[in-house]
């Protein structure tokens, strides 16, 4: 698929490398599949993510459309706000930021993690709202101060997940495909995490297009099954139609199970502190508590229930996120 059409700014350089894991895969279960990790937590902007490759889009429309600031919400640790932060740094924009606590104080002014990073890039706002406040609402409040005070603000959404923004893994979809080939390796399953969905949204999309019917399983970490897999496959339709291509998705590509989720986001479990402790102890490599670590268990969990068998080859999608292990370190000692 061509998305030389498309405004597009650079933040990394070449494909991030997929790379094996087999001690790892060992401590998972012996006599398991092989385990490969597509390190996004490896592209640019600080600290890296996946979010890097939605604001390559996101980013360069917002620039076409003559803004000066870029507007944005997430979680308190939210990998999302940094890197947007990140981005308007490098583009001399200027950024603010819309954080929805999880509990009443949650955000501190002198917090760790992503909240240390957003001081430090310089957010030129950052704005609280209660867990469960309609975002895109504030949002558009916070839009249109900006343009009381006279600036040419965007809106960028959750996640950057729009049809703009799922360019970014439609795209790695491409990248991915191109490195199997050349590894001379076939995935038989992928496994990343789902949040706001537009990563899932667009490898999916993105596979599908260019002929792959690689399973792909979304670990949900924000909400039940049901809702994040309604939201993703509303994705896939409206970006297939932005695209102005013929429908190459069906629903049951989409697939987010909630079983890793625990009491809910940002919740710690045991399963993600098991994922989290051994990737570290066996390769060196970081995971998060929120996001990672919690799709790194579902892929563990499945590897010991037999869902993914020796002889397979298991692709998990490392999104980064790993400065929100400092704002939590008592989870891990």
């Amino acid at each position: 698929m061509d998305l030389a059409r498309f405004p597009r700014r650079r933040y990394s350089e070449g494909p991030t490398p997929i790379q094996r894991m087999d001690r790892f895969a060992e401590a998972v279960k012996r006599d398991g599949p092989a385990i490969f990790l597509k390190r996004d937590d490896q592209l640019g902007l600080t600290g890296g993510g996946n979010k890097a490759r939605k604001l390559e889009f996101l980013v360069a429309d917002a620039l076409s459309r003559g803004a000066d600031t870029l507007i944005t919400c997430g979680g308190v640790q939210s990998n999302h706000c940094r890197l947007t932060l990140a981005a308007t740094v490098k583009e001399g924009l200027k950024c603010r930021l819309i954080l929805a606590e999880s509990a009443p104080g949650a955000y501190r002014p002198d917090g760790g993690g992503n909240v240390l990073l957003y001081h430090l890039l310089g957010a030129e706002k950052i704005i609280t709202v209660p867990w469960g406040t309609d975002l895109q609402a504030a949002l558009d409040q916070a839009s249109e101060q900006a343009k009381t005070e006279g600036r040419r603000p965007c809106v960028i959404p959750l996640g950057g997940s729009n049809p703009v923004g799922a360019l970014g893994y439609i795209d790695a979809a491409q990248e991915l495909l191109i490195q199997a080939k050349d590894m001379g390796l076939t995935f038989h399953h992928i496994v990343l995490p789902v949040g706001s969905v537009g990563t899932l949204a667009g490898l999916v999309l993105g596979l599908r297009a260019n002929g792959s019917r690689v399973p792909v399983i979304g670990a949900s970490v924000l909400n039940r099954r049901e809702k994040a897999e309604a939201i993703a496959w509303e994705l896939v339709r409206t970006t297939e139609t932005f695209l102005s291509i013929e429908p190459c998705v069906t629903r049951d590509d989409i697939f987010c199970p909630d079983d890793y989720l625990g009491e809910g986001y940002t919740i710690p479990t045991e399963g993600m502190i098991e994922a989290v402790r051994l990737l570290a102890r066996t390769e060196g490599i970081l995971l998060d508590p929120t996001y990672t670590g919690k799709a790194m268990a579902c892929l563990m969990d499945m590897v010991r229930k037999g869902r993914f068998m020796k002889g397979e080859n298991v692709l998990f999608l490392h999104t980064g996120g790993a400065p929100g292990l400092y704002a939590r370190p008592e989870i891990f000692r």
